[in-house]
Order: structure tokens, then C-alpha cells, then sequence
């Protein structure tokens, strides 16, 4: 060993001590263990036992975890602990250990404890042999084969089932229904956790036997748990009188159930205390050493369960709160619609998902909305989605189209330089008219609800998630149309309303549409009803959902408009204004000229961006009267008013006017104060 970290340690002066030849002669080796350094050094002999070489031993006790089982080394760490803290000289022990090639052998330990003049234990120094031969035949073999079968059945499958329990409650119930705890005889079993210097009782035995004023005690009160944690050692209570004697306070409100022993045992995690376990029994007195070193290691294998559970509460509760915190804090009221949120958290181990909904306020009786998935269970996933919310209620405020809204926010979430992508459906709907342009990322489609409560959906042509389209430069995302009725109520979702274990995406649309259907007609219930859905059948995923329903109110007026500014060199501006044409030319019951009124328009704006400066403003609408008529109406800043003109047989201009006159039933140019409005108008069938 270096010499200065020997010095800085502190080593004892004769450490290490020098054994007997004859000990080495016997096939024994020799350890001497300074606890305050934590160095144990081994001989030759002691490393042969645990067939080692020097090289692989590095004077610290953890290098022989290699050969020596964890249940046998949870076993001598309760061994050791005990005798040093009751004040015994001495202790030994059979454990097995595992050599190179798998085999297992029986080793025995015998170690002596030096303490100072204060009684505190400073050294340990013993020896180790090889017993596999000694026990071979022998009776003791037989007994500890038996006992560790025992202790390695109860403290494994307590552990076992301790492995799946996820919250402070799912421990509890795992010791209340454990057949190992019931194989111990004990009656009752109590816990509590260590809160702010106070124990709070969160188990006690059967009903009736909560003691009233116990439910928060101080670590300083008379009470057995209060002592464990206090002291960090357990306490055996081995008869009614010593139990009366110790805890008189307790004892008055609890002689009565004929408890006759009790066990407490400090349930620690990383060398601090977090709680303290009791087991009471009946007709039971006093512990062998072998129960004791039982109860010891199930102390163990609760501490840790315990340590695991609170973490993943304090860590889902962290996520949770993180991503509760990114969702809107309140939906605003739209005019025109009614709306229903939920979002529902699956609690999957510490996992959190980036499920989100937004609602977004636009300009003209248009509202925005978004249902998205950040891929992953985390609180990444969270940020994430946090980040991609923010930037497409951005990219919607700024007006740019659906279209340019989904491919802005793929471009962002590459950027952002994360392993994650994200689906997403984004739905403009101009609660006027009845309009919504689905722009889908990767996503499910959505369903409607008709007024008679029928249920379909919406098959929508996608684009590649978000983040992945943009890595690939496949940043086109297809605008489909929905016309949506007064009544009628469009359910957006995230995977996990649909997506069950053994079954594909069709059946869980089947499932929805189903459900949907059958479902109440109050907006608010049904969304409940869908969250419930979920919960019954055990849903693993976190889901959020978003419904808008159309109001009667708002049917389609005469006087309703859709409206873009067109601005020049801006291809997406031009590419959205026709999606715009085209979804209110189907949505307004002129699809029979569908044709005609898409090429007119066009004209008519690829003539204002030509010819004029400043770009243009293009309005549709529907008049009222005797007849029911389609007007396009083009602003922009120029007074120079167009002409119509003979393009000749070469020309490739002057076409324009001419296609509008012969397609439009009328056109014509008014004037305005800033510059001037080509218009023309459409004969169209009465709804």
C-alpha cells in the first residue's frame, strides 16, 4: 500500500497485526479490520479462502463482494453492526462464498473487537477458514441449509415482492399481505417515516389498536420508534414486562391485545434513518439470534424499498408539477365553441410523459389547436414540450399558416439539439363558417361527433413527426379540410386514448369511436368519461385530450369572411391563401365550381403581387339576397386601375382579366381611399 495514503489515514502503529505461523499452518488466514479508516488488511492465507489474488484485493471490504453472495453479506453487515453496537468482544459466523469457477464453499469467520477506554469499537481483528469439509457430513450442515433456506425464502420473496411496489402505500400493503412477515408469527406490524424530526405513523396494526396522540410523535419521546431512529439500533422487547417497563405510556393503550414480544427495527438507507418498522407478537417470547439476524436483514430490504418509493414520489411529483406547470393554466373562452380539456398521468415508475393540448386565440373568429406527444417518460420529455408549446402558440399568433406553423416548429425542435422528436396535430378552425384546416405530424387523426351522436374519423394525410422532418428535409406538411357543423365536435388525443397492449391502432379507433358515440352529450362529462376509459382498463401512457364543439349560434352568415395578407416573395403566404379558397369554396357548398373560383383568384392575386407593391389582402365571403352568391374580393396600394387587354398569339400576359370575365358571373374594380379592390362574384347553390 502507498505509504502517504497509509498516513493519512491514520493506521494504527502495529497495523497489520502479524498472526501465528501456526494459523497459516492450519489453512486459517488472518484479517485486521481498522474501522476508522475503513482498511481491512487480508493475508495470503484469508485471500486464498476467497480465492483472490493480491492484485484483485485492494484492502477495502467491498472488493470481496465478487465472491461472496448479497444475501450472505447483508447477513454478516447485521452480524458485525450487532456486536459492535451491544458491546460484545467477539462474534463468528458460516457464511458461503462463491469462488472463480462458480462453485460455492462454506467458510467460517471468527473476529475479535478492540475498543478504546470509552468502550467505542476501533479494530477488528479475526480469522477466516475454509469449512466446506467440516460441515459436510455434520449435522450443523443440515441446520443451516435448513435456516438459510428459510431466511433466503422469506428475504427474497419479501424483497421480490417489494421490487414492484412504487409508492409509500404499495409497500405497506406488500408487508400486510406478505406470507414471509405471517411465517414469522407476528400479529401486527406498525411503520413510520421520518419527517421534519418528527415519525409519522403511516401503517398500524389491526383495526382498533391506533393508539390515540401517536399518529406524529418527536424522536425524543418515550416511544420504541422514536428509540431505533435515535440510536440507529433495534430493539428486542422479549416480554409484556419489559415492554411495561420500557414504553409505560404506550403500554397502557395496548396491553389489552395481548401482545407478549415486540421487534422494532431502524429502517436506514445510505447510513441515515428514514422510518422505523414494529412487529408485534403474541404468545411469543424472545428472539433467537438467528430471528434477530432475520429481522435485520428484512429491516434492510424494507429500508431500501421504502428510500426507492419516496424518491419516485418526490421525483414524479416533480416532473408532474413541472409539466402541469407548462400546461395552460386556464382555457380561454372562445366565442363561437365550446371546449373540454384533460390530461391524465399514467405514473409510470418516476416517468412523466410530454403529452400537451393548447387552445389559441387568432385573429377574424379563428381559434388554434394542438395536441402533441414529445417522445420519452421524463422530465426532458416535459421540458421539451414546455419549449415546443411556447414556439407553436408563437408561430400561430405571427399568422403564418397551418402548413408553415408545423414545419417552423420541426425546424426548432432540430435545432434544439435533442435526441426527441415529437407528434402533433395542429387544427385552424374559422368557427365562422365551419372551416378547419388539420395539418398532422405523425400524429392519430382526430374524430368528429356528429349532432345525432354518431362518431368518425377524420383521415387526415400527414407528414413526418416534428424534428424528424426537418432532419430529413421533408418539411411539406399536407393541409387537409373538415367542414365542422353547428353541434358538431371535433376530439383531439394523444396515443395513449387508443393504444392498448395486444391490439393494433384501428382497434383502439374502434374502441374510441365506440365509446365517443355512446358517450353523454355534456362536453365536460365526455371527456371525464374518456379519462375513466383509460383508467379502467389500466391505461400505461399519459393521455391529454382536447374536444371543441361548434356552437349553433354559429352558423354560417352571410356576412362571414375569410381573410390572408398575401405578402410579396412570400410563396407560403400565396400557398396558405389558396388553402384558404379552397377549404371555404367546399366548406360554403360550391364545390361544383370549386374549379373556377380557385382559378380566378388566383389571377386576381398573382396580378396584385405583379403589378403593385405592397403586397394584398384577400377576402371571401358569402352574400346575401335573392341569390346566393361566392365574392373574392383583392386589396392592395396601388390607384392604377387594371385593364383588360389582348395578350396576342405570343403573349404570355394579359391573360388574366380574361380568364376572370369569362369564368366569373361578375367582376369589376372599386376604388379606395389607400388603392383599389378587384373583385369578382359566383353564383352558388342555396344550402
Amino acid at each position: 500500500m502507498d505509504d502517504r495514503v497509509a498516513g493519512a489515514l491514520s493506521l494504527p502503529e502495529d497495523w497489520p497485526a502479524h498472526p501465528d505461523l501456526s494459523l497459516a499452518l492450519n489453512r486459517m488466514g488472518s484479517f485486521d479490520w481498522d474501522l476508522d479508516s475503513g482498511l481491512m488488511h487480508m493475508d495470503r492465507t484469508a485471500l486464498d479462502v476467497f480465492d483472490l489474488t493480491p492484485d484483485e484485493y485492494d484492502d477495502r471490504p467491498d472488493s470481496l463482494s465478487t465472491r461472496v453472495p448479497t444475501d450472505e453479506a447483508q447477513r454478516l453487515d447485521a452480524l458485525v453492526s450487532h456486536a459492535l453496537k451491544s458491546g460484545r468482544t467477539n462474534y463468528g459466523a458460516y457464511f458461503r462464498i462463491q469462488r472463480r469457477d462458480g462453485s460455492l464453499r462454506w467458510t467460517h469467520t471468527q473476529g475479535f473487537v478492540r475498543r478504546d477506554r470509552t468502550g467505542r469499537p476501533r479494530r477488528i481483528i479475526g480469522i477466516v477458514r475454509d469449512a466446506t469439509q467440516e460441515l459436510a457430513d455434520s449435522t450443523a450442515r443440515r441446520e443451516l441449509d435448513e435456516e438459510r433456506s428459510q431466511r433466503t425464502s422469506l428475504v427474497e420473496g419479501t424483497t421480490a415482492a417489494l421490487a414492484h411496489a412504487r409508492t409509500v402505500k404499495d409497500v405497506i400493503a406488500v408487508l400486510k399481505n406478505s406470507q414471509g412477515l405471517a411465517h414469522l408469527g407476528a400479529t401486527s406490524l406498525v411503520m413510520g417515516l421520518l419527517e421534519s424530526g418528527r415519525i409519522h405513523l403511516v401503517a398500524d396494526g389491526p383495526e382498533g389498536a391506533y393508539v390515540p396522540g401517536t399518529r406524529y410523535t418527536r424522536v425524543d419521546e418515550q416511544y420504541p420508534m422514536s428509540e431505533v431512529v435515535r440510536t440507529l439500533s433495534p430493539r428486542f422487547i422479549e416480554s409484556a414486562e419489559d415492554f411495561a417497563a420500557s414504553y409505560p405510556i404506550l403500554w397502557r393503550n395496548i396491553s389489552r391485545l395481548g401482545i407478549t414480544s415486540a421487534a422494532y427495527m431502524p429502517l436506514i438507507a445510505q447510513a441515515r434513518p428514514i422510518g422505523a418498522l414494529g412487529l408485534l407478537y403474541r404468545d411469543k417470547g424472545g428472539f433467537t439470534a438467528d430471528e434477530r439476524n432475520l429481522l435485520m436483514a428484512l429491516g434492510t430490504s424494507i429500508a431500501q424499498s421504502l428510500q426507492r418509493a419516496m424518491l419516485y414520489e418526490q421525483e414524479h411529483d416533480l416532473a408532474e408539477g413541472l409539466q402541469q406547470a407548462m400546461l395552460p393554466r386556464r382555457i380561454p373562452s372562445v366565442p363561437g365553441a365550446q371546449v373540454a380539456v384533460r390530461y391524465r398521468s399514467a405514473r409510470l415508475g418516476r416517468d412523466i410523459g410530454g403529452d400537451w393540448y393548447d387552445l389559441i386565440p387568432l385573429p377574424g373568429g379563428r381559434v388554434g389547436t394542438v395536441i402533441g406527444d414529445v417522445q420519452g417518460h421524463d422530465t426532458h420529455a416535459a421540458a421539451v414540450m414546455g419549449q415546443l408549446r411556447i414556439v407553436l402558440r408563437a408561430y400561430a399568433a405571427e399568422g403564418h399558416s397551418p402548413a408553415t406553423v408545423m414545419a417552423r416548429a420541426s425546424v426548432f425542435l432540430h435545432e434544439l439539439d435533442t435526441d426527441r422528436f415529437a407528434t402533433c396535430t395542429y387544427a385552424e378552425a374559422d368557427l365562422t363558417t365551419g372551416v378547419v384546416q388539420v395539418v398532422r405530424a405523425g400524429h392519430v387523426d382526430p374524430v368528429v361527433r356528429d349532432v345525432d351522436g354518431s362518431c368518425r374519423r377524420v383521415v387526415a394525410e400527414g407528414g413526418l413527426p416534428l424534428g424528424l422532418s426537418a432532419e430529413f428535409g421533408r418539411l411539406e406538411y399536407p393541409v387537409s379540410t373538415v367542414e365542422l357543423d353547428p353541434g358538431q365536435t371535433m376530439i383531439l388525443f394523444t396515443d395513449g386514448l387508443v393504444e392498448l397492449p395486444g391490439s393494433d391502432l384501428d382497434e383502439g379507433m374502434q374502441r374510441l369511436t365506440s365509446l365517443v358515440a355512446n358517450g353523454p352529450q355534456d362536453l365536460q362529462k365526455l371527456a371525464d368519461q374518456l379519462c375513466e376509459a383509460v383508467d379502467g382498463r389500466g391505461g400505461q401512457d399519459d393521455v391529454a385530450v382536447l374536444l371543441l364543439r361548434r356552437r349553433a349560434a354559429h352558423a354560417p352568415q352571410p356576412g362571414g369572411r375569410l381573410q390572408q395578407h398575401v405578402a410579396q416573395n412570400d410563396p407560403e403566404a400565396l400557398s396558405s391563401s389558396r388553402h384558404m379558397i379552397r377549404a371555404a369554396v367546399r366548406a360554403w357548398g360550391a364545390k361544383d365550381r370549386a374549379d373556377e373560383i380557385e382559378l380566378a383568384a388566383d389571377e386576381l392575386i398573382t396580378n396584385a403581387l405583379m403589378h403593385t407593391d405592397g403586397g394584398a389582402i384577400v377576402t371571401i365571403r358569402v352574400l346575401a339576397g335573392t341569390e346566393r352568391r361566392l365574392r373574392v374580393d383583392v386589396e392592395d396600394r396601388s390607384s392604377a386601375l387594371p385593364r383588360r387587354r389582348d395578350a396576342g398569339e405570343e403573349g404570355v400576359s394579359g391573360r388574366g382579366l380574361m380568364l376572370v370575365d369569362r369564368l366569373a358571373d361578375v367582376w369589376g374594380v372599386e376604388s379606395r381611399g389607400s388603392g383599389k379592390c378587384v373583385w369578382c362574384e359566383f353564383l352558388i347553390p342555396t344550402r
